[in-house]
C-alpha cells in the first residue's frame, strides 16, 4: 500500500479514537458539574440540607478521585477498551437510577456508583490516546484532551440550564445516560485495544489505604461546618486521614509492585505538574459549586441564565488549552504556568468582592480571565505527567493526571464548600420573630429563601459573605501553589543545567 494512503488511514482511525475518547471523557467530566446547576432544584424538591448537597456532588467526585489509579491499573491490565466499556455501562445504568430516587441519602448512594464508574472511564481515555497515538500527533491529542477536560465542565452546566428550562432536575441524569450510550456506540466502532500484561499484581493495600485515607480528609472537611473545626470529630479525623494517607505512601515505598510509586515525586517535573492540575481543579470545581448557587439563590437567576453566565469561563479555558503548546515553545513551561495560575488567583480575588447587585459584565471579564489561566497551565502540566513515565505504563501516567484533577476537585469542592457553609451560618442574622424557622434557616439557604420578605433577604446577604471567605481562600491557596511550582521548576531548571555544565566538563 502507498505510504501516503497509510498515513491517511493512521490519521483516520486515530481521530476517530480521539472522538470516541472525548466523548467518554466529556460524560464523567459533565457528570460533576451538570448537577452543580441543579443543586437549587434538588434542594427545594429533595429537602437537602447544605451539607447534604456537598455529599450529593463529593460522593461522585471523592468516590472518583480514590478509584482512579485502581481504575488505571485494571485498564493497563484487562485493556484499556474493555474497562472503558464496562464503565460506561456502569454508568448508564447508575445515571437511570439517579433519574428515579426522591431522597438525598439515596442520590449520595447512586452518585458513588457513578463515581466508580468514573474511575474506570477516564483513565482510559487518556492513556488511550497517549499509547496508541503515533508520536507526532499525540501532543496535540493531549492538549485537545486537556482542553475538553476543563471543558466540558462547562459542556455540563450548559446542557444542565437547557433541560431545566423545561424539565425537572432528574433530566440531568438522563442527559448523562444518552452521552454515555453514545460514547459506548463510538468506542465499539472506533477504538482499538491495548494494554500493559507486563506489570505486576494488584497492590490491594495500597487501594485500601488511599482511599481511607481520601475519605477521612473529604469527610471531615465537608462536617466541619456542623462540628465545627476545632471540634474533637474534626480535628481526629484530620488527624486520621493524615496518618492513614503517610501509611499509604510508607506502604507503596516498600511494595515491589505499588500502586502510586510515590518516588516519582522526586522528579521535579512530575511534582510540579501535579500540582498544577490538582491545585487548578480544586479552585475550578470548587467554584462551580459555589458560584451556580449564588446566581440562582442571591440573584435569583434561573438554571439557563446562570448556566449561560459561565460562558466566559470556556471561551477563556478553550482557546487557552488551544495556544498553551505555542506558549510554552515561546516562552517555557515555568513562565506559562506560573501566568496562568497567577490569572485564576486574580480572577478569585476580584469574584470575592461579588454581592447581590455586581454588574454582570465585572464578573464576565474576571471568568474569562480565570478560565485562560486554567488553559495555559492544564496542557504544559498534563503533559508533564505523561512525560514522566514509559510507555507500558501510560495507564498510570494518565491516571496519576486523573487523579491530581479529581482529588483536587474533591477536595476543592469540600473545602470551598465549607468555608461557604461556615460563612453563611456564622453570618446569617435572622430577623426577630423568625425563631420557629432559624433552624432550617440556618441548615440551607435553599430553604431559607423560600421564606422570602426579611428571611429571604438576610439569607442572601450571609451566603455573599460567606462567598467572599470562600474566593478569598481559593485565591490564596492558587497564589501559594503557584510560587510552590515556578520554584520547583526553577529548581528542575538549575539541576538540568548543572549536570550538562558537569558533563561538558568532563568531555
Amino acid at each position: 500500500m502507498d505510504s501516503t494512503v497509510m498515513d491517511r488511514t493512521v490519521t483516520d482511525r486515530t481521530k476517530g479514537a480521539l472522538v470516541a475518547v472525548c466523548v467518554g471523557l466529556a460524560t464523567v467530566v459533565s457528570a460533576v458539574s451538570s448537577l452543580m446547576v441543579a443543586l437549587p432544584d434538588v434542594a427545594r424538591h429533595t429537602g437537602a440540607s447544605q451539607t447534604q448537597l456537598s455529599w450529593i456532588v463529593d460522593g461522585y467526585a471523592l468516590t472518583f478521585a480514590a478509584l482512579l489509579l485502581p481504575g488505571g491499573y485494571l485498564g493497563d491490565r484487562l485493556g484499556r477498551r474493555r474497562v472503558l466499556l464496562g464503565g460506561l455501562g456502569l454508568i448508564v445504568a447508575a445515571a437511570a437510577a439517579g433519574a428515579l430516587v426522591t431522597s438525598p441519602g439515596a442520590l449520595i448512594g447512586i452518585r458513588v456508583v457513578m463515581g466508580v464508574a468514573a474511575a474506570m472511564i477516564m483513565p482510559a481515555t487518556l492513556s488511550t490516546i497517549t499509547a496508541t497515538f503515533p508520536p507526532a500527533e499525540r501532543v496535540r491529542g493531549v492538549a485537545i484532551w486537556a482542553g475538553l477536560a476543563g471543558g466540558s465542565a462547562v459542556l455540563g452546566l450548559f446542557a444542565s440550564g437547557l433541560l431545566l428550562h423545561w424539565f425537572a432536575w432528574q433530566s440531568i441524569f438522563w442527559f448523562t445516560v444518552v452521552v454515555a450510550a453514545v460514547a459506548t456506540a463510538l468506542t465499539v466502532r472506533l477504538v482499538p485495544e491495548s494494554r500493559a500484561p507486563e506489570l505486576g499484581s494488584f497492590d490491594l493495600g495500597g487501594a485500601v489505604l488511599s482511599v481511607a485515607g481520601l475519605g477521612l480528609l473529604v469527610y471531615s472537611i465537608i462536617e466541619a461546618p456542623i462540628e465545627g473545626w476545632g471540634s474533637g470529630r474534626t480535628v481526629g479525623g484530620l488527624a486520621a486521614g493524615v496518618v492513614v494517607l503517610v501509611a499509604f505512601a510508607a506502604w507503596e515505598l516498600r511494595n515491589s509492585a505499588p500502586l502510586l510509586d510515590v518516588r516519582l515525586f522526586g522528579r521535579r517535573g512530575f511534582a510540579a505538574g501535579m500540582l498544577t492540575v490538582s491545585s487548578l481543579f480544586f479552585v475550578f470545581f470548587g467554584f462551580i459549586f459555589v458560584f451556580m448557587q449564588y446566581l440562582q439563590f442571591v440573584r435569583g437567576w434561573s438554571p439557563l441564565v446562570a448556566a449561560c453566565a459561565a460562558a466566559p469561563v470556556a471561551l477563556g479555558l478553550l482557546p487557552g488549552a488551544r495556544v498553551a503548546p505555542y506558549l510554552v515553545g515561546r516562552v517555557g513551561v515555568r513562565i506559562l504556568c506560573g501566568a496562568g495560575m497567577t490569572l485564576v488567583a486574580i480572577a478569585m480575588a476580584g469574584l470575592s468582592t461579588a454581592g447581590t447587585d455586581t454588574h454582570y459584565w465585572v464578573i464576565a471579564v474576571l471568568l474569562w480571565v480565570g478560565g485562560t489561566g486554567m488553559g495555559w497551565g492544564m496542557t504544559p502540566a498534563t503533559a508533564s505527567i505523561t512525560d514522566s513515565l514509559p510507555e507500558a505504563e501510560q495507564g498510570v501516567a494518565s491516571a496519576m493526571n486523573d487523579v491530581a484533577r479529581e482529588v483536587g476537585g474533591a477536595l476543592g469542592i469540600a473545602v470551598l464548600g465549607s468555608v461557604l457553609s461556615g460563612g453563611y451560618r456564622s453570618a446569617l442574622d435572622l430577623p426577630p420573630g423568625s425563631e420557629r424557622i432559624a433552624g432550617a434557616a440556618r441548615e440551607s439557604v435553599g430553604a431559607a429563601t423560600q421564606f422570602g420578605g426579611p428571611v429571604r433577604d438576610a439569607a442572601r446577604d450571609a451566603f455573599v459573605s460567606g462567598l467572599g471567605h470562600t474566593f478569598v481562600t481559593a485565591a490564596v491557596i492558587m497564589a501559594l501553589c503557584m510560587v510552590a511550582v515556578v520554584t520547583v521548576i526553577g529548581a528542575r531548571r538549575k539541576a538540568v543545567a548543572s549536570r550538562r555544565m558537569s558533563l561538558a566538563g568532563r568531555r
